[in-house]
């Protein structure tokens, strides 16, 4: 009833990449653009990259993602390179001047084996002195207590490229320790289930995550608690990172 591909075609829908209209889009991609060579972790269905191409990036662009449906909707565009495999797998020794990790996908790493064999496998991936850009949401926000049916802001209506309607929103099914687990729906508007994802993310305070980068070799260039550059403060929903592979 609704397949992989139609999965990967609606991340795209719910997520269009729009550095002219999304603070988040906006923050990433001048960093993307300024570095001769990029790697996108959790790169999707590659929107990032393939904006970049389209707007006149010239250097290496290799996008990373476990998801074979995505990568396939990603591969549409073939100057870019596209490498399935997940932030741990990532190959050593590429001198990238930058690596990204965007879309809260650092939410998906769920134990600390998780985070640092990936935080390793990145740092691996950086030149000296190249960064690593990435974010994930504070748990002080608790942002998870807003994913629900009964919020409107959290049930997206869409048409896909058949014509057909589709709504989507999320439950969370879950919380124990930092690991908030949820459900994602999509539905027709008459109410009829047509796919339910389940994911699992994990929510790191400031200390602990800094504990890791600097476990890794990273130095922490910079720190923001939102779009706009603001330092992280008790109000903050955001922990946006830029490290620097020392």
């Amino acid at each position: 009833m609704f397949s992989d591909a139609d999965a990967a075609a609606l991340y795209d829908l719910l997520n269009p990449w729009d550095p002219d209209g999304r603070s988040d889009e906006r923050f990433y991609f001048p960093l993307v653009m300024g570095a001769e060579s990029v790697l996108d972790v959790g790169c999707g269905t590659g929107a990032l990259l393939q904006l970049a191409r389209e707007r006149g990036h010239r250097g290496r662009l290799v996008g990373l993602d476990p998801d074979r449906a995505a990568l396939d909707r990603a591969r549409r565009r073939g100057d870019v390179q596209w490498v399935e495999g997940t932030a741990a797998e990532a190959k050593s020794g590429d001198d990238f001047d930058l690596a990204t990790m965007t879309g809260h996908a650092f939410q998906n790493l769920l134990t600390d084996l998780d985070v640092r064999a990936s935080l390793a496998a990145i740092h691996g991936t950086l030149r000296n002195g190249g960064r690593f850009a990435f974010e994930t949401r504070h748990p002080q926000a608790r942002a998870w207590e807003g994913w629900t049916a009964s919020n409107p802001d959290d049930v997206v209506e869409v048409v896909d490229a058949t014509g057909r309607e589709l709504r989507y929103w999320h439950d969370v099914d879950a919380v124990a320790g930092d690991i908030v687990t949820i459900r994602g729906t999509v539905a027709e508007p008459d109410g009829r289930v047509l796919r339910v994802f389940g994911e699992s993310l994990r929510f790191l305070d400031v200390a602990k995550l800094n504990g890791f980068l600097v476990e890794a070799g990273f130095e922490i260039e910079d720190q923001y608690g939102d779009w706009n550059r603001e330092p992280v403060t008790a109000s903050s929903r955001e922990i946006i990172t830029i490290a620097r592979r020392g």
